[in-house]
């Protein structure tokens, strides 16, 4: 009553280099699929150039045209392969049976601590190796001692689950090592105790850079370090309609916006936040840097979306986050400048990949040392939001007080955050 397990994904390599990659997904369908396999795309560091995906509530099928991004590294294309077999449901389960979309993975959380004497790109240059070896960073705690030294605790989840083994351990540390040179002073990985659960919060802020992070709406005359950039005001022009006239049992949805990274994603999640289902979609490949998606959908109960105030939610919602699907400002925390880096977390609990990863990147471009940081949890506007705050060093060739500085600082992130 299915395929082989292994054959419910495939991965095709383009014919000549530089076409793109082709991921078929083929299985029984459940609750939240296609926003389980585009945070998995989005992870890998992959990015959709087209895509198509039906399902008759039944059975699923999906493909996507793929390409690395450019600040990708190399990818391990049997591991996405592994992955996203992962959150497919097993093909000998009945196809009557269509099963809620599951909490995250209660793999173990691992506390990996080192020591290191500072220098400009190291925090990137350890996520990098973390991210190659397919580890998770749950919680960042960074802190630089008076003595120049950088005490790092990344509390993190291995997502092939072999870190109990110590040619696991042993690896991580190798390659740490391999990265890190000299500068490395200590390396220890274990299992995390309670202390993973007292960094769950994050340090207070003020109300008015917690109203400026959450806000739902920016104006074009903002004049703090959340200005509107061209391309931000690009994104306002984000068009999603609802038509109930071409289907008798589906709601087409029309998406038109600017492209940025992650976009299926943030489709993808709130679709699957609202309990909202995809019988069919389509999006091609982007034109004049804009991209159309049409989504024939309907409740999870089966119905169409017919009530007007149900539409203009959806919709409302959906070009929020097309607008803002990451949060970048810069504030002061005493004396010192602070960048702060905020995306709304899933509805099963689970945050957006990559984030760490490219606000490191993006301060490792500009030069700038991150002098502490931390993630963690803030509930506001009704939901939960996974939070990045990094203290800047002073020490850089920027001037941070400068709010001329501090918008290109915000700029360079979000441009890297949201691939432009």
């Amino acid at each position: 009553m299915g395929v082989p397990n292994d054959d419910a994904v495939l991965i095709q390599k383009g014919k000549k280099t530089g076409e793109p990659y082709v991921i078929t997904v083929n299985c029984p369908d459940k609750t939240g699929l296609g926003c389980d396999i585009c945070h998995i795309i989005l992870e890998f560091g992959l990015y959709p150039t087209k895509g198509d995906v039906s399902t008759d509530g039944l059975w699923c099928y999906v493909v996507l045209w793929v390409i690395p991004h450019p600040s990708s590294p190399v990818v391990r294309w049997a591991n996405l392969k592994e992955r996203l077999l992962s959150v497919c449901p097993s093909c000998t389960t009945s196809l009557y049976w269509n099963p809620p979309s599951p909490r995250p993975s209660s793999s173990p959380i691992y506390l990996l601590k080192f020591c290191s004497h500072d220098r400009r790109g190291l925090l990137h240059d350890v996520t990098r190796v973390l991210d190659e070896l397919e580890l998770s960073i749950q919680r960042v705690k960074v802190t630089t001692t008076p003595d120049g030294c950088v005490l790092d605790l990344f509390f993190i989840r291995d997502n092939l689950e072999l870190l109990h083994t110590k040619e696991r351990q042993d690896e991580t540390c190798e390659q740490l090592h391999a990265v890190l040179g000299e500068s490395c002073i200590s390396c220890e990985l274990q299992l995390a105790g309670p202390q993973y659960n007292n960094l769950l919060g994050i340090s207070s802020m003020s109300s008015a850079v917690s109203e400026e992070l959450f806000r739902c709406t920016l104006s074009d005359k903002e004049t703090r370090s959340q200005a509107l950039s061209t391309d931000v005001r690009e994104l306002k022009k984000a068009s999603v309609i609802t038509d109930n006239s071409l289907s008798p049992s589906h709601t087409l949805l029309q998406i038109n916006c600017v492209d940025h990274k992650g976009f299926l994603y943030d489709i993808m999640r709130t679709l699957k936040d609202c309990n909202i289902q995809i019988a069919y979609g389509r999006f091609s490949t982007v034109q004049k840097g804009l991209r159309e998606l049409d989504l024939f959908i309907r409740h999870q109960d089966g119905k169409k979306i017919v009530d007007p105030e149900k539409q203009d939610a959806l919709c409302s919602r959906l070009r929020l986050e097309m607008l803002h699907p990451l949060r970048v400002v810069i504030a002061n925390r005493g004396p010192d400048a602070e960048l702060l880096v905020a995306n709304p977390v899933e509805l099963s609990g689970r945050g957006r990949p990559r984030v760490f990863y490219d606000v490191t990147f993006a301060l490792k471009s500009l030069g700038i040392c991150v002098f502490s940081a931390e993630i963690g949890r803030h509930s506001a506007a009704d939901r939960e939001w996974e939070v990045y705050r990094f203290l800047l060093d002073e020490n850089c060739n920027f001037q941070l007080s400068s709010m001329v500085v501090r918008n290109q600082i915000v700029d360079k992130v979000r441009r890297i955050l949201m691939g432009w």
